[in-house]
């Protein structure tokens, strides 16, 4: 017969007090530091179609886009960050 398969990691310690409160607002600060960059995203869109409407130079529209998806990239990349510290 074989032996029943156990869990070789002790169960993980509850969290509590001043970390969690901490890890609480880290969580909190990276959410919010997310929806910053995807307004900012968000307002450089607006300008590149501002820009790409008027008769603005296409390096202007090229740069507004570029920014706007940096923008997106920060903004992913903190609300994964925020998820990750569950």
């Amino acid at each position: 017969m074989s032996a029943p398969v156990t869990n070789a990691l002790p169960p993980p310690a509850q969290k509590r007090g001043f970390r969690r409160f901490w890890l609480a607002l880290r969580q909190l600060f990276h959410e919010l530091v997310g929806a910053v960059f995807a307004i900012l995203a968000l307002v450089w869109l607006q300008n590149s179609f501002r820009a790409l409407v008027r008769d603005i130079p296409r390096w202007v529209v090229v740069l507004s886009l570029a920014f706007a998806v940096l923008m997106v990239g920060f903004s992913w990349s903190s609300f994964r960050r925020a998820r990750q510290l569950r």
